[in-house]
């Protein structure tokens, strides 16, 4: 490319040549060298407003958006979405979901097998397989992990040529010349071994790391409760230094439900039967820590810095975190360590159809580098993924007809615009929940009494939630049955899965029953008309709703006129959500709505929702309903110790039968997520189970930069008009000076 300040010095200048006055001379030469800088730009294929570094796009590289900045990365803490986004790519439980079965299944990750599982009665004795959950007094998961897999690199695993550390203690210079982890010049690595698994789920325990499932884990991993008592008492009795956080090395204190076999092998025993522990060793919470990362984070000076388990994790997975800016961009690396892992070689023939098996065999991760970027509007989010800057994107509220249309069928399609971009869309119910619940601890909808049950029926055949997802998510979502989202095993689909309390089956398809059934049995409820017998006027009910925003008047408008189908006035209790929260301990709500998203597949952890002593009130539990049913509860406590099967089944389908007539819940519905993605971006299938789905992901950078140029092609008929003004504008001035000119020769 030509330099402006050579082009400028190669103009000729000699005694015979016609000079301009400077400030003239200087605006024509501004625009010649603006028109040729704007020719010679032209010819590259990059995109003049392209964000990203030249020729980056080209690469195997992965762009990506959040909107929300992770706050927790140490995998003993977080437990939200936006950051599980991140560490999922770098720590490695021992399991994983396979990336294309449904419904979903477990498959080894570092381990090199599914665990084995044995069972013991109360003296020791072992005991099969499908041996009642009486008899279990405590469980076994034994673990093998492959040997050969290696950390990532990291400082606190560098050491000397004598094998000590070589920043462990920290000297002040080489803090002082710090001040994010990359600034460490030496880094080291070490194989993954069982003890790493071990230390980690002590550190689940050890309470100043607050971790969010400690509680639950008390309750199923024997020592664990103990384990934590005498681990803080040990932590309280160090010495604190110049204020510095005393590290206290978990490896010293023995948890009776943890052993280490051998180097590549441990055992976890959990207290009597509890199957869906196997789900547990899938999560982060349950990926190895290095004892020697941890101490490392601990030195003076480095958290001031953040440099810590919170900002920058330590991992055996496909990639790791060079930087953590959350106020800018979030970048994942390939890792160099990493021991490898093959793209699955199983999948329905629909997944073979659409190319999602074209990779069956090769080696992870594709991508080498994923950049992420912070983008807290929606807006210059979508624009950009138009733009092809973004590989793939979410469709908000305000961008969705500009993506989305409807068939005659009521199917999903992508509109002109967006398949003339080669923009695909993928859509999955999710395995979640949003319902509406009755306190059934209120003297008017709550209780076992007929009239009540009757009433919860009536409003929930009113609360018509095909009109909900029609209106306010846009399609995005699939009228609820009962509580198990499709994708848990237990849900049944088609005409068997139709709640006959709310819905009819008619032409293949579930519909909602008449307005006039309802009102039929408000009749039979003593509520003809929705007047209550009490007062003579009409039924009074309230809905309590942390919902106060003035985007939520028009929702919270719809379920008032919901119930005045059946003559009912529903009163709107909007507060913060602290008050809600409070009054949903103290049990003052009637009327409320709420949500759960899976942390498992397995129907235990929907039904626990309505199980009678996890009541909000009565345990401060997860029952927001405080529904108590005799044969419910027993059921429960059956089922949740099954191997799935037709027998478990047949025990879903009578609780399931319980919850639609007992009608605590209205079922409301599950969501369904829409994704869109580039035609340059394949293996782009959900999964609503699995975190870890980067390493499955691949792009073709040519194409996508080919797309990027042809997308955003400058119009440049603007700057041909302002360089013809200036051109224009100068030509009087030319005149005025040559005439002045001859004027003075004369």
């Amino acid at each position: 490319m030509i330099k402006i300040e050579s082009l400028a010095r190669k103009l000729p200048e000699s005694p015979g040549a016609f000079k301009i006055p400077g400030s003239i001379g200087r605006v024509a030469l501004f625009a010649c060298l603006l028109t040729v800088t704007i020719v010679l730009s032209g010819c590259s294929r990059q995109a003049w407003n392209d964000p990203y570094r030249a020729g980056e796009a080209a690469g195997p590289i992965f762009y990506s958006s959040f909107s929300e900045r992770p706050k927790h990365l140490d995998p003993a803490r977080s437990y939200s979405a936006n950051e599980w986004a991140f560490i999922s790519q770098v720590y490695e439980p021992p399991l994983q979901y396979h990336f294309l079965k449904r419904p979903y299944e477990l498959v080894p990750l570092t381990a090199d097998a599914l665990p084995e599982i044995r069972q013991y009665a109360s003296d020791g004795t072992l005991l099969p397989d499908h041996a009642p959950a009486s008899d279990v007094a405590y469980t076994d998961y034994i673990v093998r992990i492959r040997p050969g897999i290696r950390y990532q690199p990291h400082p606190a695993l560098a050491r000397n040529d004598d094998g000590s550390f070589v920043y462990w203690p920290l000297d002040d210079e080489t803090l002082d010349r710090v001040d994010a982890l990359a600034d460490f010049e030496r880094t080291g690595s070490r194989e993954l071994v069982a003890a790493d698994y071990l230390y980690q789920i002590k550190r689940l325990a050890f309470s100043p790391n607050h971790s969010p499932v400690a509680s639950l884990m008390a309750e199923h991993i024997r020592g664990f409760a103990d384990f934590s008592e005498r681990a803080k008492a040990a932590h309280d009795a160090l010495p604190r230094q110049g204020g510095m956080r005393p590290w206290l090395d978990l490896r010293g204190l023995d948890m009776s439900g943890l052993a280490e076999i051998d180097r590549y092998t441990y055992r976890v025993r959990i207290e009597n039967k509890y199957p869906q522990f196997i789900y547990w060793l899938a999560m982060n919470f349950f990926a190895p820590m290095p004892w020697e990362a941890e101490r490392f984070y601990h030195q003076p000076g480095l958290d001031e810095k953040n440099i810590n388990l919170h900002w920058y994790p330590i991992g055996t997975g496909p990639f790791m975190l060079t930087e953590n800016n959350p106020n800018l961009r979030m970048v994942l690396v390939r890792n160099p360590n990493f021991h490898g892992e093959t793209y699955p070689v199983e999948g329905s023939d629909e997944d073979r159809r659409i190319g999602l098996l074209d990779d069956a065999g090769r080696e992870m991760p594709f991508i080498e580098r994923a950049v992420y970027s912070l983008e807290k509007e929606a807006i210059p989010r979508w624009n950009k993924f138009l733009q092809g800057f973004y590989d793939n994107s979410g469709i908000g509220s305000d961008s969705f007809d500009q993506a989305v249309q409807f068939g005659s069928g009521g199917e999903a399609t992508l509109t002109e615009a967006m398949r003339e971009r080669g923009i695909r869309l993928s859509t999955a119910v999710e395995t979640s929940l949003f319902y509406t619940g009755f306190n059934m601890r209120d003297p008017v909808v709550g209780g076992d009494s007929e009239r009540a049950r009757l009433l919860r029926q009536a409003i929930a055949i009113a609360i018509d939630f095909e009109e909900f997802i029609s209106i306010f998510r846009n399609g995005r979502g699939e009228a609820a049955q009962g509580p198990l989202p499709p994708g848990i095993f237990g849900h049944r689909s088609g005409e068997s899965g139709v709640n006959p309390v709310t819905h009819e089956w008619r032409n293949g398809t579930p519909r909602r029953r008449s307005i006039d059934d309802a009102r039929q049995l408000m009749v039979e409820a003593g509520y003809t008309d929705g007047r209550d017998p009490a007062t003579g006027g009409p039924l009074i009910l309230y809905y309590d709703t942390p919902a106060a925003g003035p985007d939520s008047k028009a929702m919270l408008q719809w379920y008032r006129k919901q119930l005045a189908k059946l003559g009912v006035e529903l009163v709107i209790r909007a507060t913060d959500y602290n008050r809600f929260q409070d009054k949903m301990l103290k049990g003052t709500s009637q009327i409320f709505s709420w949500g759960w998203n899976a942390d498992y597949p397995d129907p235990e952890n929907f039904f626990f929702l309505l199980y009678g002593p996890n009541g909000k009130v009565e345990s401060k539990g997860e029952n927001a309903a405080n529904f108590r049913h005799p044969e419910f509860d027993a059921l429960f406590v059956e089922m949740k110790d099954m191997e799935n099967g037709p027998a478990r089944q047949q025990v879903i389908d009578r609780m399931v039968e319980i919850l639609r007539v007992e009608s605590p819940w209205l079922f409301g519905f599950y969501p369904k997520a829409y994704s869109l993605h580039h035609s340059w971006y394949r293996n782009a299938k959900p999964h609503l189970m699995a975190n870890n789905t980067l390493k499955y992901k691949g792009v073709d950078g040519t194409s996508r930069i080919e797309a990027q140029s042809a997308w955003n092609d400058p119009v440049l008929w603007p700057l041909g008009v302002l360089l013809a003004i200036l051109i224009v504008s100068i030509i009087p001035a030319v005149r005025g000076f040559r005439a002045r000119e001859r004027s003075r020769a004369l």
